[in-house]
């Protein structure tokens, strides 16, 4: 039974892994320890998972001598994390995105190379049974070789205005949204097409949040416009948010409520790339950020057919229970295939991931689970079309990296 620490003791690191560990996975792994920055949540978290809690990560390595560090922080300290535990000999899996940018993922592959150590990133959404019979039709050359994919993503004035909440509303932490979220939808991609990114160009505007009204404070819970603002929220009100935030500010500052117009925010809310592939294939990608409901649409088309295939997760036209593959085929025949929609986290992925992660004897005749070069290559279409967007030039992935 190998031993599991955690670093990271947020909402994402109780849900994704803290609590299925410490219940649904305890007869396959030992859950030795979790540390965070901040000593409030991670007693949260150690208390009701009944895990030791460290005060020190290098303290937990020593101490809990961990087989594998689960790495759930924010985005743009991954890369300290990882390099430590895999420097002590251990595996890594980290929550996505691998980092933030070029430099520190050219530590992490060359940390990784020189200990012989193995990262791990969790992209959930390849075990999401959609996603999954999605890349098995497209395997089975239902459309032929594929040569141009068009996916629009569109997040709703929740969960879209959420991000620019967070400490994500800063490009240092997080790599705006073409890293944090987009890492998701260009990981898939690159998954279906089974190629590597080549060259990329982005275009990126902040129109909608941050500075863009006059009115606007420094949080939620202070401000003078609540009553009139139709983003005003109040997190005492929720359980886990009150107690793993509101009431663990005093620890470290941060502020889980930060006003979705504040000066602070440097992301973009409204985002459009093109990526070429080393197969000659070529996407064109968008994501916004206040639409008024979500979810994506993609058209894949190939030598011989196009699939279109789609998810509403909120708004009038959401989907309760069945997704459908609609490939047409150069005759005009149409074939459809419904995908019933599976419970759980990410539509079901979240457990089948874990379950390849720690369970063990599952085959992957997918590919499944992601290792650091799929975690590379999705987030530097991101780290790319952020260079492009500041520099308004085609960028190389070349340029960024070195795989030798």
């Amino acid at each position: 039974m190998k031993k599991v620490a955690l670093v990271g003791a947020g909402g994402r690191a109780l849900h994704m892994f803290a609590r299925p560990l410490a219940t649904e996975l305890r007869e396959d792994v030992h859950f030795c320890g979790v540390y965070d920055h901040n000593k409030v949540r991670a007693a949260l978290l150690a208390e009701e998972c009944e895990v030791p809690v460290y005060t020190d990560f290098h303290q937990m390595i020593e101490t809990a001598k961990p087989d594998i560090v689960l790495v759930a922080t924010t985005d743009n300290t991954h890369h300290i994390y990882i390099n430590t535990a895999l420097e002590a000999g251990c595996d890594v899996i980290s929550e996505k995105p691998l980092t933030t940018d070029a430099d520190k993922c050219q530590s992490i592959l060359d940390t990784e190379t020189r200990t012989g150590r193995q990262v791990t990133v969790t992209f959930n959404l390849r075990f999401t049974p959609y996603f999954a019979r999605i890349k098995e039709v497209l395997d089975s050359g239902a459309i032929g070789k594929i040569l141009h994919v068009d996916m629009q993503y569109f997040l709703d004035r929740l969960h879209g205005a959420d991000y620019f909440r967070r400490w994500h509303a800063e490009m240092d932490n997080s790599g705006g949204l073409l890293v944090h979220k987009s890492t998701h939808h260009f990981d898939i991609i690159n998954w279906w097409l089974g190629a590597d990114p080549k060259s990329v160009h982005g275009f990126g505007t902040r129109s909608f949040y941050g500075p863009t009204r006059e009115q606007w404070g420094e949080r939620c819970s202070t401000c003078s416009y609540k009553e009139s603002c139709e983003f005003y929220v109040d997190y005492t009100q929720d359980e886990f948010t009150n107690r793993y935030y509101m009431q663990a500010e005093q620890e470290d500052g941060y502020y889980r409520d930060r006003c979705v117009f504040h000066e602070r925010i440097d992301i973009y809310d409204t985002m459009s790339v093109q990526v070429r592939y080393d197969s000659g294939a070529i996407l064109t990608y968008s994501l916004v950020t206040y639409s008024p409901d979500e979810g994506w649409k993609a058209a894949i088309t190939g030598t011989d057919g196009r699939m279109e295939v789609a998810c509403r997760y909120s708004g009038p036209e959401r989907d309760e229970e069945s997704y459908t593959i609609k490939i047409v085929k150069p005759s005009g025949e149409i074939l459809t295939e419904i995908v019933p929609i599976a419970s759980g986290g990410h539509g079901g992925g979240d457990e089948k991931l874990r379950a390849m992660l720690f369970k063990g004897g599952i085959a992957d005749p997918l590919g499944q689970q992601a290792g650091s070069k799929a975690g590379a290559m999705s987030l530097l279409i991101g780290a790319a079309a952020n260079r492009s967007i500041a520099e308004n030039k085609v960028i190389q992935i070349a340029e960024l990296m070195n795989f030798s």
